[in-house]
């Protein structure tokens, strides 16, 4: 499915679903609204889905993995050989968001949307070798970036034809980082420095070449902040470009998708910025230590429920979301009621 297509096919959540499910909650034999955001994110899988019975099932973390030819700038710790190492870390399964997945009995699903060599994650969606350095040059074709976004909806697609019930954004990329202080600092109208981290753990000396390498690649292809395939096309990633396709095809199918730290949720902007209506389907995990993170869900309207400075990726963060998500379910699911239980119900207070 196209982007086009996909875009049409989003539509609102289902109020009366929702509704059902607060009645649900409501009438559960506790002090009312005392699960907190359990209570507010069950609600809104069921709305999501239409089913009033929340069941979370069989659940895929979505790895994009690709390469970005500004790491020439000297703005990681490491190379381009790390990206493969790991993305064939996540087909072996073991990787640190492998063996959480393992864990939580999340499926991995590394998908090969950029990598400048191929490796043993499947390659069928690949949009090409790596990125441009984009302190030269677009880091990539306006289509290519399309391309890369109908990566990500072909995964929802092919997953949901499978049974699967809800994803997790994930993705492995050195650089991306780099791209990702990019692209937020364009989309949210903020200086560079406000918005760029060390990522990896890069020195003082390191993160300036990284500032200024961003603030390079800016001034060289003028980004259109009111066109966020623009702005992803010029400074972005093909793993940013993947997951953003991933949150606008779980809008579309109807499948709710759990955002992951600080690339992840610039992804999330993108595909909010692509069609707002996408925003109602994405859950929000963790709050990345990268200092845009915290600003990044405000401009999306999220609420994050884990706040534990972790700042690895691949996905972590959304995984350690899951086991909350699954009490809730079977709370929500299996709790007595104050009918059950012959107790006069909660009143809502003025």
């Amino acid at each position: 499915m196209n982007l086009d297509e996909t875009i049409s096919q989003i539509r609102p959540l289902d109020e009366a679903a929702m509704i059902e499910a607060r009645r649900r909650w409501d009438s559960i034999a506790k002090p009312l609204h005392s699960l907190g955001k359990m209570e507010d994110l069950i609600t809104k899988i069921a709305g999501i889905t239409g089913e009033t019975k929340v069941d979370i099932g069989k659940k895929g973390l979505v790895a994009m993995c690709g390469d970005n030819g500004v790491v020439e700038e000297g703005v990681t710790q490491s190379g381009q050989e790390v990206t493969a190492i790991v993305a064939n870390n996540f087909q072996a399964g073991i990787s640190t968001v492998c063996l959480m997945c393992q864990q939580f009995g999340v499926d991995v699903h590394p998908v090969d949307v950029g990598m400048v060599t191929d490796t043993n994650v499947r390659t069928d969606l690949k949009v090409a070798y790596g990125t441009r350095n984009m302190t030269r040059e677009p880091a990539m074709t306006r289509e290519q970036a399309i391309k890369g976004i109908e990566a990500g909806i072909a995964m929802v697609k092919e997953l949901k034809e499978k049974g699967y019930r809800m994803l997790a954004t994930g993705e492995m990329g050195i650089g991306n980082t780099t791209t990702s202080s990019a692209v937020a600092s364009v989309l949210l109208d903020q200086p560079v420095e406000t918005m760029t981290g060390r990522g990896a753990g890069l020195s003082s000396e390191g993160l300036n070449r990284k500032i200024n390498a961003i603030k390079k690649a800016i001034e060289v292809n003028r980004p259109d902040p009111q066109d966020a395939i623009d702005v992803l096309a010029k400074v972005g990633g093909f793993d940013i470009a993947g997951m953003a396709g991933v949150f606008l095809g779980g809008a579309a199918f109807r499948v709710p998708v759990l955002m992951d730290g600080f690339i992840s949720c610039v992804s999330a902007l993108i595909a909010c910025r692509i069609c707002p209506a996408a925003k109602d389907y994405m859950l929000a995990s963790h709050v990345s230590k990268e200092p845009a993170a915290h600003m990044i869900l405000e401009s999306l309207g999220k609420d994050a429920v884990l706040h534990a400075d972790m700042c690895l990726g691949e996905g972590t963060g959304a995984i350690a979301l899951v086991p909350f998500l699954e009490v809730g379910a079977k709370l929500y699911n299996s709790l007595s009621t104050f009918e059950d239980i012959h107790v006069e119900q909660y009143e809502e207070l003025k």
